[in-house]
């Protein structure tokens, strides 16, 4: 029962570390970080097995991380006002071409960042973007101007 509440304890508390970090941060990761939390999995191994290196302790720790991730999944399925909470939400970071910068600054974003997610997306020029929304998941999402305005207005300055 011991490695259950440790489990749990584990649990929450990398819930909540991965939450603050951010979305973006969870997107997109260096090589480091990526080292840090394959080593930060095994500090909390030994903090939830603690001497227990049997097949049981291993067990009852997995089980109660994917009763936990399990829980909490369909607790936004059935209670979707907890989602946000839970979750995040996305948040529009771009809007009609126009940078909207307290919310980059609120996701800890930078322009170059934006700039370098609209290119890998096949995206030349900010005024191309109707819209932009950081997803809870880290990822941008870019929806297209349809519209033609933003060609129009690249023609208008001597740009094709």
């Amino acid at each position: 029962m011991d490695i259950v509440l440790r489990a749990s304890v584990m649990f929450f508390l990398l819930y909540a570390l991965l939450r603050l970090m951010g979305k973006r941060e969870l997107g997109q990761m260096t090589p480091f970080e990526l080292v840090l939390l394959v080593v930060m999995g095994d500090l909390i191994q030994q903090g939830v097995t603690h001497n227990d290196f049997s097949l049981t302790g291993a067990l009852l720790a997995i089980v109660t991380f994917a009763f936990w991730a399990l829980t909490l999944s369909w607790t936004t399925y059935l209670f979707p006002r907890l989602k946000n909470l839970l979750e995040g939400h996305p948040r529009v970071v771009v809007k009609q071409g126009e940078i909207i910068r307290d919310n980059l600054h609120r996701d800890r974003l930078t322009t170059d960042e934006i700039e370098s997610e609209m290119r890998l997306a096949g995206i030349a020029h900010l005024s191309d973007v109707e819209w932009a929304i950081l997803e809870p998941q880290g990822k941008i999402s870019f929806i297209k101007r349809s519209d033609g305005t933003a060609r129009q207005r690249d023609a208008e300055d001597g740009a094709v």
